[in-house]
Formats: structure tokens, sequence, C-alpha cells
């Protein structure tokens, strides 16, 4: 751990005080930011797709339910794997509490991921989540939408993720995206993010990021190597 300079009472409220006033401009710029997000133009989604999973066969319009807005996190899961990302895992974590009370917001929350229902369902099962998630294998919404990449394109090490062409390391990749419905039942693209746009997801890195160690992930292959899924940390690293 990082020695600190060890001060008195005064001067450390002099220095917190210093450090308030760089939080607050941070709240500012990102009321700021959030505005700008959902002034954002929409784009019309024309191609039908298709979904199945617990309510059967859905196409995205029916994903909303009864709702006008939908979030769609694209968790990791391919077909041939045997269960889910691990990092997906983490932010699923943290969604799970909240699709209660974006309900209440107008709001439906739905997890998608390319492994088929079976497979899906009995992950779920085994990490205790009751969010609904569905399977898009039958459909290119996990290609269109930039999480599910060719494995030639993969080995060539150019793949068009977060908006750039990049080396990715698998045909599987994270995000989220979100849509809205009208009346007339149309359904519009109107956001999506990838790798450290998801970050603000992860409320367990907010907390880890007031404590003096931070998240303490410097040294590691890759930032996250040190999680594991949630039933599975009584194991040895």
């Amino acid at each position: 751990m990082t020695r600190h300079t060890i001060v008195p009472h005064d001067e450390w409220i002099s220095a917190r005080k210093a450090l308030l006033e760089r939080e607050k401009a941070f709240t500012r710029e990102r009321d700021e930011l959030s505005r700008l997000r959902r002034a954002l133009p929409w784009e019309k989604v024309e191609k039908a797709y298709v979904f199945d999973g617990p309510d059967g066969e859905e196409t995205l319009a029916d994903l909303f339910g009864a709702r006008s807005q939908l979030i769609v996190y694209h968790f990791m899961f391919g077909p041939d794997w045997d269960e889910g990302c691990k990092s997906c895992s983490f932010l699923a974590d943290h969604y799970e509490p909240a699709v209660v009370h974006l309900a209440q917001r107008d709001v439906t929350l739905v997890t998608v991921s390319r492994a088929p229902p079976a497979k899906i369902e009995a992950f779920r099962e085994r990490m205790g989540w009751r969010f609904k998630w569905v399977s898009s294998l039958r459909s290119d919404f996990n290609r269109d939408y930039q999480v599910t990449f060719a494995p030639e394109d993969v080995a060539g090490g150019k793949v068009v993720y977060n908006y750039a062409e990049t080396a990715f390391p698998m045909t599987e990749g994270p995000g989220i995206s979100v849509f809205c419905k009208d009346d007339a039942g149309d359904v519009f693209h109107t956001y999506s993010s990838y790798a450290r746009g998801l970050d603000t997801f992860i409320g367990a890195y907010h907390l880890l990021d007031v404590v003096p160690k931070g998240r303490d992930e410097e040294g590691l292959r890759f930032s996250m190597e040190w999680l594991r899924h949630h039933d599975r940390y009584r194991e040895a690293p």
C-alpha cells in the first residue's frame, strides 16, 4: 500500500474540501454527459430479430413487455461455452436487484446471449438470478450490435468493437444497448456502450475507488483477472 502523508485534522479538512470541488465539477460534467446521451438521434430498427427464452419465441418489440424503454445487456455466453463470462456475471450481480426498480420507471431490462436457452437457464439458476434472459442464436442481433465476431476476424486482429476496428481476444464481447418503442409499435435504437463504457454500471468498482488500495489491479494480466463467479470465491485463485 502507498504510504501517505499524515496531517492534523484541519489540514485533512482543507485537502478534503479541495478534492470536493473536483468531485462536484465531475458530477456536473457527468450530468451534462447524461443529457447529451439522451439527446442522441435515434435509428429505426428495420430488421426482424427473433429471440428464444422462457416465453417462447419473441421479437425485439416483444421484449419490451408493457413498457416503452428497453435495456439489453449483451452477456458473453457463446453457443459452445459451458458457462457465462465471469466479468459479465459481475455486472449481472449488480443489475439483478435493479430490474424491479427499473420497471417502475417504464424500463424493461433483458439479458441476451447466443447460448441456447437450455444452457442459459441452467446457468441462470446456478447463479440465483431472476432476470429475463433470452437467446439470440437464431438471429443476427449480436453481430449487428457488435458483440459477436467472426472467428477469422478475431484471428486477423480486425473486429469492429466500441465503434472502431481493433483486436479482440474472442468471438464474444460485452455491451449494453438501449431501445425505445413508440405508440405505433416501431422500435428505435437510441444508445449502445462497450468496453470501459460499462464501468459505470459496476457499483463494486466505485466502492473500491474510495478505499486506499483502490481497485488493486496493477500487476494482473488484465483488469478483471481476480474475478470469480460469485459461487466460486471459496476456490483458490
